[in-house]
């Protein structure tokens, strides 16, 4: 299980900051995290910039992870 931080439009979809979300890789618990928060957290994902403990993943999704380790969701921010 991992603490995964929710920023932006990925907090507002899931009504919450943070949460420990299950799975032994960064996909396994983002797979998991779409399982809770349905399928407008996808479409965040899809978008999404993920770090784990303050590295960014890419798209290397497959990182294992552990109940030590935080998974950032960024979402694109717009503003003016």
């Amino acid at each position: 299980m991992a603490e995964v931080l929710m920023f932006a439009a990925a907090r507002q979809i899931a009504g919450e900051a943070a949460r420990d979300i299950p799975g032994s890789t960064v996909r396994g618990v983002l797979d998991s995290a779409v399982e809770q928060y349905g399928a407008p957290f996808a479409d965040v994902l899809a978008v999404s910039r993920i770090w784990i403990n303050g590295r960014s993943l890419g798209r290397t999704e497959d990182s294992p992870c552990s109940d030590i380790d935080e998974i950032a969701v960024l979402p694109p921010i717009s503003g003016g």
